[in-house]
């Protein structure tokens, strides 16, 4: 017997979650990189690497075994995970990044004072 194809295995876990309302149905319930609807957290990118990495031996094993028809599929899924991937990164690099709200300081306030005309004297 020869190699289980790919598309036959046992699924793996997907990671992130999903952008829709709360207990509405969804096609995209079990998403894979691919998704466009799928959000993928700051945690799992350690799993998505793993997948990514995953997609690129699967390709070699379907070049190898002459699954011609699968290559294309694997290498979508391949390209999707990197943009997801390079997403994530600008995502993680943007949050390390600190922003100046321009709040003035206790100092700048205090300093502006306002002059008050003295009223006039009665004679």
């Amino acid at each position: 017997m020869g190699r289980v194809p790919w598309a036959f295995r046992a699924p793996q876990d997907r990671p992130g979650r999903l952008r829709r309302a709360y207990g509405t149905d969804c096609a995209h319930e079990h998403a894979c990189v691919r998704c466009p609807v799928l959000i993928i957290h700051a945690t799992e990118r350690p799993r998505l690497i793993e997948i990514r990495d995953n997609l690129l031996s699967r390709i070699l094993e379907a070049e190898r075994e002459g699954w011609l028809g699968e290559i294309e599929g694997l290498q979508s899924s391949l390209g999707h995970a990197e943009e997801k991937l390079a997403q994530l990164d600008a995502q993680i690099s943007r949050q390390q990044q600190s922003v100046d709200l321009g709040i003035p300081s206790f100092r700048e306030i205090v300093a502006r004072t306002t002059a008050v005309a003295a009223p006039p004297e009665s004679s």
